[in-house]
């Protein structure tokens, strides 16, 4: 990684103005203090959040030349990028397809789906945007927050259940699913589901998290297979299984 000698001696500090409550500017502080925000300025990352699924995959050796992705709440497009750059298999475009509803500046190798995930019409848009069956379900899916610890963990877990339904249902066999969570415990049933369709299911916290942040990730990796599942093998452009 670049940027490392950009931390050197810069300490940016954040005058305290009318109309700025504290709490705000040590937020903005603190993040411009950030050697993870001022790498991925240097690294060309759209965000710091890059560097959380490169130390994951550093670490667990997911992403593989050729690999399908699909990248759910995909804005501002770091993961995609990411993805591009590590399934991009010679002078053949990656299959990488992101979604959110919020816009997304376009990245070179990369679809990008400007809808909500939780739109009933999004996992077939997403299935034919990537003509076939994902080999890996990527998900930093978290919902806005609202202060109250206890409803942002349950709204971040229905993003999280959505999320592994998905890759349930989509998944080819021996394929990874890594989504966001919060520290606090994952849903019993959530975890119970994981295990029974995966071969290892873990929580994984990569250096790149901030330190006190409540922010977990829970990879379940090697998908046993599609028996009972509800979405065909035959579903998208490509048709392919």
């Amino acid at each position: 990684m670049s940027g490392r000698g950009d931390d050197r001696g810069l300490t940016v500090r954040v005058k305290k103005k009318r109309g700025i409550k504290e709490s705000s500017r040590r937020w903005l502080e603190r993040h411009l203090n950030d050697p993870y925000v001022r790498r991925s300025k240097a690294d060309g990352y759209r965000s710091r959040a890059a560097y959380k699924l490169i130390e994951i995959d550093d670490r667990y050796k997911l992403l593989k030349p050729g690999m399908r992705i699909v990248d759910l709440g995909a804005a501002p497009g770091g993961w995609c990028q990411v993805s591009v750059e590590r399934t991009r298999k010679g002078a053949e475009e990656p299959h990488v397809v992101g979604i959110d509803y919020l816009p997304v500046e376009p990245i070179p190798g990369a679809t990008l789906l400007e809808m909500d995930f939780l739109d009933d019409a999004a996992p077939r848009k997403l299935l034919d945007a990537l003509g076939g069956m994902p080999d890996i379900v990527l998900s930093d899916m978290a919902a806005p927050t609202t202060g109250h610890r206890r409803t942002d963990h349950l709204r971040t877990m229905h993003l999280c259940e959505v999320a592994a339904d998905f890759a349930v249902r989509t998944l080819k066999t021996g394929g990874h699913f890594l989504t966001k969570t919060f520290q606090g415990g994952t849903e019993g049933e959530l975890l119970a589901m994981l295990k029974k369709n995966f071969t290892s299911v873990h929580h994984v916290k990569p250096p790149a998290s901030r330190d006190g942040s409540v922010e977990l990730y829970l990879l379940a990796k090697s998908f046993r297979g599609a028996r009972g599942r509800a979405v065909d093998e035959n579903v998208g452009a490509g048709g392919e299984a």
